[in-house]
């Protein structure tokens, strides 16, 4: 079988555009073009993307995820994979690609929030360790839905370390199922 590239890398000026149609398309505009161009400029955001090869010409985006480093902490703002693409192992490769660059800038846990009916992603969020810290009552507007505050820790400890290695190499093999060769450039 013959894998496309998925290439994973930081957010880039050239691709601001489909990053903002991208939110649009999976989080119904959560952040605007403007938004995204401030995450680009600040130096406590990490906002990466998965691009296709064969599909970054036309300027479609495959999925893209963001974290704030606030003190020692990954707050995970976004994390969205495009509909024509979920559940090929995306949305984990991103989010260990996210907890790789927290374990880099020395943080020492990872937060976010999460609808409390998105049983999918609370199932990816378990597997990677992280658990139920609190709740907020009607966080999401526009259905007055709940959102979990998940939390994970101990991301500097050895052993969290091996088990990302482990977490990574199990993504990588899921997408080469599914026709994809994860690169990533330079970050």
């Amino acid at each position: 079988m013959t894998c496309s590239e998925l290439l994973l890398e930081p957010l880039t000026r050239e691709n601001l555009q489909a990053v903002a149609e991208l939110d649009l398309l999976c989080l119904g505009g959560l952040w605007t073009l403007a938004g995204y161009q401030r995450e680009l400029e600040s130096p406590n955001s990490e906002l990466l993307t998965l691009t296709s090869s064969a599909q970054t010409q036309s300027g479609t985006m495959l999925a893209m995820g963001c974290f704030w480093a606030i003190v020692e902490e990954a707050h995970i703002t976004v994390l969205a994979v495009h509909p024509d693409t979920q559940n090929q192992g995306m949305g984990k490769a991103l989010i260990l690609a996210l907890l790789r660059r927290a374990v880099r800038r020395k943080l020492e846990r990872a937060t976010l929030e999460v609808r409390a009916s998105n049983q999918i992603a609370l199932s990816l969020y378990e597997k990677l360790g992280f658990q139920v810290a609190g709740r907020r009552k009607g966080y999401y507007q526009k259905t007055n839905e709940d959102a979990l505050i998940l939390w994970r820790g101990g991301l500097q400890e050895a052993e969290f370390f091996r088990q990302l290695q482990q977490w990574e190499r199990q993504a990588r093999a899921k997408l080469r199922d599914r026709g994809w060769e994860l690169s990533e450039t330079a970050c």
